[in-house]
């Protein structure tokens, strides 16, 4: 992988939201490997690099809000002509309950606005990391659900599954993402 992005919203108010879990990824990500996410105005967003075993792989967590993030990964994989085969993706997912945690390479945005943003500036062939964090039950609620703090329970089984994938995080940086697929989706 070239490029680790990690949507949520940005601000203190959104922080604790279902919304953010790609950003809690992300930034476990930069802690584990002592990186220090800077803002990087010309990418609208923080980044970082880490270092992979063939070479650099940028880290983003854009300050664009959730609906425009296709700009900021528009800008950063266009200058430095990063492949969409060598993105990953990690959002949050309503159709997968609060613990949930699946690795995919393209598909449909469904209903995804985050990733339907990056879809219309780059196109849909890249990978995403699904984490999952359940779904309120009422199509209606849904804007007031990610916008909210996970209760307890959900955020302990969110953190759980990001553990999950941190532990395959080697094999994606390695671009060994079939093996990662399998240890990720195999329970055990």
């Amino acid at each position: 992988m070239k490029l680790l992005v990690g949507l949520g919203n940005p601000g203190r108010e959104h922080e604790a939201t279902r919304h953010n879990a790609g950003f809690w990824f992300v930034e476990r990500v930069a802690r584990a490997a002592g990186v220090a996410l800077r803002v990087e105005s010309r990418f609208h967003g923080l980044t970082g690099k880490v270092r992979g075993p063939d070479g650099d792989c940028h880290l983003l967590l854009p300050t664009t809000y959730m609906n425009a993030s296709g700009r900021a990964v528009g800008a950063l994989a266009r200058f430095h002509k990063i492949d969409l085969d060598d993105i990953l993706v990690v959002h949050d997912e309503l159709d997968l309950p609060a613990g949930g945690a699946k690795l995919r390479r393209g598909g449909g945005a469904a209903g995804h606005n985050g990733i339907k943003d990056i879809v219309a500036h780059l196109g849909a062939d890249f990978w995403r990391l699904r984490l999952g964090i359940g779904h309120p039950g009422d199509r209606a609620q849904v804007i007031h659900w990610v916008l909210q703090a996970p209760r307890r329970e959900e955020q302990d089984a969110i953190d759980a599954a990001i553990d999950r994938a941190l532990d395959v995080w080697p094999l994606l940086l390695a671009h060994r993402t079939e093996e990662a697929m399998l240890r990720l989706h195999t329970k055990g």
